[in-house]
């Protein structure tokens, strides 16, 4: 296992088995008939890994992944357990390692787009109803704010893209003709469920879900599966209600924080970023973990 001077994971290893496939976040290991993926503590922003983690940062992502799975009963979903304790016995000399920050999930087939959905008006979609007057090609009506709440949760897919690359808006119409105007229905249904369903838990705990990404696959019998992470800082803007505002960016609990020390110093959103500072590391830290804590009611050790 990489760690970096803040005992941040950088990458992950494990004794036997090759090499992993190594997300923006995730390292995924191919167990045969399981997947094993490990949140490491890399950070991305503007589809850029960071050099150095966000310590911490994996176990709260593993952790919410798990809390939203189970809150999602009802959802079929590809996790079979996060108790490293029921892992093979190959994963054994490495479990307190993978301890809280790793699942063992189903093999499936993952839908190639990132199925978002968004509740409130902000980030490329207010940029875009700006100029147009819509977001993801759909016309909405006149007189949103930044940071408006939409009259109903739109789902507005994209591509996904490979590390390095940036992930490019899908209309429904073109997610129709790539995967079949049933497919393309039911994923657009199941997100948006999930979306609401979620975003009313997490208003009676105090958070704002302006928007998230779910990513979705096919089982062996053909049917959707919930997969990767679910509703966590990565994947999701986090609002607290307290500080929430038409009309501006509100302070969100995810990694938005790093974004905006990145546009700060003059980042150009291009390979190879910038160090982080200590600080910005510690504030992003804290901002996950509340996020945590907050819609868990649990506190984080």
């Amino acid at each position: 296992m990489l760690y970096d001077k803040n005992h941040a994971l950088i990458e992950s290893s494990v004794p036997g088995l090759p090499a992993p496939k190594r997300g923006k976040v995730r390292d995924v290991y191919d167990l045969g008939e399981q997947i094993l993926l490990v949140a490491t503590d890399r950070i991305s922003a503007f589809d850029v890994v960071m050099p150095n983690g966000i310590p911490d940062k994996g176990r709260v992502l593993n952790s919410l992944s798990v809390f939203w799975f189970s809150l999602l009963e009802g959802l079929p979903n590809h996790l079979i357990t996060a108790d490293v304790d029921e892992y093979p016995a190959v994963l054994l000399p490495v479990k307190d390692d993978l301890r809280g920050r790793s699942m063992l999930v189903k093999k499936v087939s993952i839908i190639p787009f990132e199925c978002i959905v968004r509740g409130y008006l902000t980030g490329s979609g207010w940029k875009e109803y700006q100029k147009q007057g819509t977001v993801n090609g759909m016309q909405l009506r006149a007189g949103y704010e930044n940071a408006s709440k939409l009259d109903k949760a739109l789902f507005t897919p994209s591509t996904k893209a490979e590390q390095g690359e940036h992930d490019l808006p899908v209309t429904a119409e073109e997610l129709v003709r790539a995967l079949g105007d049933e497919k393309a229905r039911r994923l657009s249904e199941l997100s948006v469920l999930c979306y609401k369903k979620a975003a009313d838990y997490a208003a009676e705990h105090g958070i704002i879900i302006a928007d998230t990404k779910f990513e979705f696959g096919e089982d062996s019998q053909g049917s959707l599966v919930l997969a990767d992470e679910v509703l966590t800082p990565d994947s999701s803007r986090f609002w607290p209600h307290e500080s929430y505002a038409v009309g501006a960016n509100p302070p969100s609990l995810d990694k938005q924080y790093v974004r905006d020390w990145l546009d700060s110093v003059g980042f150009n959103h291009q390979p190879p970023a910038p160090v982080l500072p200590d600080e910005v590391v510690a504030k992003t830290r804290e901002k996950y973990v509340e996020a945590y804590e907050k819609l868990t009611k649990q506190r984080f050790v």
